[in-house]
């Protein structure tokens, strides 16, 4: 049986109870409106937001509720996309590139929401705070705080000084901030679990130890796992990075990378005080970025360092405490009590990858580290393409996805030259 990879989260998760009906492995037939293929946000938030439109939905689960990136992440929520504006509009127009924007926006207010009416016990915080790792990235931070202000009407996000950072976070590392205001952080397995527990109430039927070995679609629908098999109308792939081999028409559009995490002792009052002042979530402009937090219990939460390889490193604590040491030194002291890694997908232009493959098939995936919040929205609008009301999900579906050259078989080799440079770059000024 599948059992979640040890992590803080792990140890702090407000685990489904048997009497919930969701560790169940797929024995023998059944029928459904809907098969969705993977437990993380995308499809806990397709099941739940179907279930609420009258569909039958049964979801499969390889592993755990969870289990993957959804319950690893740094935990960070936030509006925008990795691709600027500028560039996204020269792919997709201004018109709907506004329109992404704004539904990046709406994918923050939906985990809030969906939090809120819910009652997701994930220690939801207020702020987050994107900082120039760099004196070069200055100029570029400025003018895109003044971007969202002039031309998008955003009001929700702040340039900081370099002095003003410092003073929030306790170090002189960084360059100058751009503060959001409407932005949280939470705890990622925890809200994952939340969503789980809100489709299970609205009659979702899912089952972990699940994994699909096949599909076929057409007028004989099914998917099929090692024990059982589901007859349904519509099939929705939620695996992103996991996806593997189960379609082959989309698995060259993502790279599956590693990325690090560690979670310290218990920071005292005071020390928590000077280097996050107002407990918010942080991220670098690092390509290989280092992101940070404070946990609910005062731990460091801290993420740095990726691997392009099928390994982890053999000491992750050690792997990641580098990149913290780097920032605060004075935590040189601390116990490290976890480390874990994970692995996501990211797209060659860092946009998510959204598909209708066949008439009844549909892909979300490579969500490239905005995870918590896109994936979340991609789940619900994948709920409104099966409904008929597929004009956000095609717009997402319009941004060009071009594959990793060389495709599956290839794409490694140049994924680690390629992020090998970039992070050689991340070394200098």
């Amino acid at each position: 049986m599948a059992e979640y990879v040890p992590s803080y989260y792990m140890a702090t998760a407000n685990m489904l109870g048997d009497e919930a009906g969701c560790h169940a492995e797929l024995v023998g037939e059944v029928s459904a409106d809907v098969c969705i293929v993977g437990a993380g946000y995308t499809g806990l938030s397709a099941a739940l937001h179907l279930a609420e439109k009258g569909y039958s939905v049964t979801l499969l689960e390889a592993e755990k509720i969870g289990w993957g990136a959804s319950g690893r992440n740094g935990g960070q929520v936030c509006p925008g996309h990795n691709m600027e504006y500028p560039a996204l509009k020269s792919k997709v127009g201004a018109e709907n590139a506004k329109a992404l924007w704004d539904m990046s926006i709406e994918s923050v207010a939906l985990v809030k929401k969906l939090i809120a009416q819910h009652n997701i016990d994930c220690g939801q915080k207020q702020g987050v705070l994107h900082v120039a790792a760099k004196a070069s990235h200055v100029t570029t931070l400025q003018e895109s705080v003044e971007h969202k202000h002039k031309k998008l009407g955003y009001e929700a996000v702040h340039y900081l000084s370099r002095d003003e950072v410092k003073v929030m976070l306790g170090t002189d590392h960084f360059y100058a901030g751009e503060y959001w205001s409407d932005g949280i952080h939470l705890h990622p397995l925890n809200y994952a679990l939340g969503l789980a527990g809100a489709a299970l109430r609205a009659g979702v039927s899912i089952y972990e130890n699940s994994r699909v070995s096949a599909y076929k679609t057409g007028d004989d629908t099914c998917v099929s796992t090692a024990k059982g098999e589901v007859k349904a109308r519509y099939i929705l792939l939620a695996c992103n990075g996991y996806i593997e081999d189960l379609e082959p028409r989309i698995a060259s559009k993502i790279m599956p990378i590693n990325n690090f995490m560690l979670a310290t002792e218990p920071l005292s009052d005071e020390l928590c005080s000077t280097i996050n002042r107002d407990d918010v979530a942080v991220a670098d402009s690092k390509f290989v970025v280092n992101y940070f937090r404070l946990s609910a219990d005062q731990r460091m939460l801290w993420g740095g360092g990726e691997n392009y390889t099928r390994r982890f490193p053999q000491d992750i604590k050690r792997f990641v405490q580098r990149h913290m040491l780097e920032v605060y030194p004075e935590l040189q002291g601390v116990k490290v009590d976890y480390g874990w890694g994970g692995t996501l997908a990211i797209t060659l232009n860092r946009m998510p990858h959204f598909a209708r493959i066949e008439d009844n098939l549909f892909v979300a995936q490579g969500y490239s580290g905005h995870g918590v919040a896109l994936a979340t929205l991609g789940g619900k609008l994948m709920a409104e393409a099966v409904s008929g009301s597929a004009e956000k999900f095609d717009l997402f579906a319009k941004v060009p996805i071009p594959d990793f050259p060389g495709g599956t078989l290839l794409r490694w080799p140049g994924l680690v030259a390629g992020m090998l440079y970039y992070s050689l770059r991340d070394r200098f000024s």
